[in-house]
């Protein structure tokens, strides 16, 4: 017989707002794009995320469902592609994807074995809504929490994963161990659910890029250009404790800029590329994939029109976007760690990154190099 599992809020919230520090509250200045004002997936106008986090003795998991607007998301969808950095992992839906170059439902993340709840919740929520379906392709995703949570148990069930699409929101995004991040581990810390953004200037577009991740994922953790796994002493393959480098990470890129599925899928490789550049390395049993997805208006697709007529970039124009994913992938992947705490469950205990020592050898490193950078980019 399951556990009783406790619904509980993973983070302080004071005034509305999340109450955590991420890798910027530090000081760390990183990148040379702006942030959106929140630094957030959420940034993307219309964009709003809602996570279900589930917690017990026994128990770290969750939901965490993207909507990328708020209209009807299968009579208006989005254009989108996804690219398979490492295809160790269970993302439902993604061939529809593929082939079609759109997608009809939310993002849901959750654990690796509630791939099928979560495909049966987002199902119901769109049936619900319109009363002419008989296909949806449900787009889902995962991570393996089964460190700390009894993955088996498999807690998470289709209403948990209404909810988290129901009650999906604008504004602060809760990060570290919350929603599908509840029990994810990466580098050998605890991680979580992360999220950045970067604004391009107004003489690239203005356009906005934002990302969320469900950091899992092994490697040798390189921070803000400082290589802090080697410094902490912690990294894979360094001791016996750490040689379990697999686990997976889901990359969420949306964008307002108006792209085809084509150069989604182009943003989406610079994704994993941002993926790379905090340390991860992708390893055999490593399911790493990027979702990019287009909330641009004039380019959603309405099929009961008879034609589709895009309005679209050109190809020389993608460079900028493409820096925006690597630095917003990067960022979101680093406050996963920076906002996540200490965890005991399932008779394991994952211990968070030092954040106090790791931004003191982060700001040494810096400083040592007498320069300073002028940033944001304008």
């Amino acid at each position: 017989m399951k556990k009783a599992i406790i619904l509980i809020a993973a983070l302080l919230m004071v005034g509305g707002a999340v109450a955590q520090k991420r890798l910027r509250d530090y000081g760390v200045m990183m990148g040379v794009m702006k942030t959106g004002a929140l630094n957030a997936i959420t940034d993307v106008k219309g964009v709003t995320v809602g996570q279900v986090t589930l917690t017990s003795d026994v128990a770290q998991t969750g939901v965490t469902a993207i909507v990328p607007h708020q209209g009807n998301l299968f009579k208006k969808k989005c254009p989108a592609a996804v690219y398979v950095g490492n295809g160790f992992g269970k993302l439902a839906g993604s061939t529809q994807v593929q082939e079609l170059g759109n997608i009809e439902t939310p993002i849901v993340l959750t654990n690796t074995l509630s791939v099928a709840e979560g495909i049966a919740g987002t199902v119901e929520y769109t049936l619900k809504r319109n009363a002419d379906v008989r296909s949806v392709n449900a787009l889902v995703g995962e991570t393996n929490d089964g460190g700390l949570n009894d993955i088996r148990a498999r807690f998470v069930t289709k209403d948990h994963v209404i909810e988290a699409i129901e009650k999906a929101k604008g504004g602060p995004v809760e990060e570290g161990c919350v929603g599908a991040g509840n029990g994810t581990v990466a580098f050998g810390y605890k991680a979580g659910i992360g999220t950045a953004s970067r604004v391009l200037p107004a003489s690239m577009g203005g356009y906005t890029v934002g990302v969320l991740v469900q950091a899992n994922f092994g490697g040798v953790l390189n921070v803000a250009g400082v290589p802090v796994g080697p410094l902490l002493g912690k990294y894979s393959y360094r001791d016996k404790i750490l040689q379990d480098v697999d686990g997976s990470c889901m990359i969420v890129v949306i964008t307002d800029a108006p792209v085809d599925a084509r150069n989604l899928e182009r943003m989406a490789k610079r994704a994993i590329m941002g993926m790379a550049q905090t340390g991860g390395i992708a390893s055999n049993g490593s399911g790493d994939y990027a979702i990019a997805v287009s909330v641009a208006e004039q380019n959603l697709i309405d099929e009961n029109t008879e034609t589709y007529q895009p309005t679209l970039l050109h190809n020389d124009d993608m460079s900028p976007l493409f820096m925006a994913t690597m630095e917003a992938t990067t960022e979101a992947i680093w406050n996963s760690l920076f906002a996540a705490h200490d965890v005991t469950s399932n008779g394991r205990t994952v211990k968070a990154i030092d954040k106090q020592q790791a931004i003191d050898y982060i700001k040494k490193s810096q400083a040592a190099t007498g320069l300073k950078p002028t940033y944001p980019l304008k």
